[in-house]
């Protein structure tokens, strides 16, 4: 089966599903990862949260065809399923990638780099954070700065999905030696370094899920 060129209310809902799944299996890492630095809890509201997502785009909400509004149910769900700061920050996320994306039944490329960018702007306002901070955002701020150069480099959709895990991958690797300055990990200052921030960890599984929903033949490195 060939990659997608476009992003539509199926591939959102493969993306989910993808998602949930891959969340679930990495749960206990996750967890592992925050009980180095935080409440221990991450693996477990992230993994549930999904899960239900998931399971509300591809069941109530199985005959939507609007891009937005699918992003919009998810975000709400995530806001009251998952426990703690993450569940609000994926939360607004995909609010504000729902505004971009309001009414729309498909996404080119470029849509979608907006609408993934808005959800970015969404949680640095929400979380007040910024890269460097050792949070997610020192994920998502290099995976979509990728994603955007690869568009603008002319790759197409898929290639520049891969170009946007890579980045995320390196930001994910690059909070291991910072000092946290915002969040629970940031209680422990010094303390903090030489562990991989979980959310930057999370956000690099979410955007792999991304990957797979458009390109079958994907499979992480």
């Amino acid at each position: 089966m060939a990659a997608l060129t476009t992003v539509d209310a199926q591939v959102v809902r493969s993306w989910f599903s993808h998602a949930a799944a891959d969340l679930q299996a990495a749960k206990d890492y996750l967890t592992a990862l925050d009980a180095a630095i935080g409440d221990a809890d991450h693996g477990l509201n992230i993994a549930r949260g999904f899960s239900a997502a998931a399971d509300k785009v591809n069941g109530e909400y199985a005959g939507e065809d609007e891009v937005g509004t699918l992003f919009k149910v998810a975000g709400m769900t995530l806001m009251s399923t998952v426990g703690g700061a993450s569940g609000m920050l994926y939360g607004n996320f995909f609010l504000r990638a729902a505004v971009v994306a309001q009414g729309t039944r498909e996404l080119t490329p470029a849509e979608l780099s907006a609408a993934l960018q808005a959800g970015l702007l969404g949680i640095v306002q929400r979380g007040r954070a910024v890269a460097g901070d050792k949070t997610m955002v020192d994920a998502w701020t290099p995976a979509l700065a990728a994603l955007s150069a690869a568009l603008a480099h002319g790759e197409n959709l898929a290639a520049a999905l891969r170009a946007c895990v890579e980045g995320a991958e390196e930001g994910m690797n690059s909070t291991v030696p910072l000092v946290a300055r915002k969040g629970r990990a940031s209680y422990l200052g010094e303390r903090s370094a030489g562990h991989m921030d979980p959310g930057a960890a999370s956000t690099t599984i979410l955007l792999r899920a991304l990957c797979k929903a458009v390109d079958p033949e994907y499979t992480p490195s």
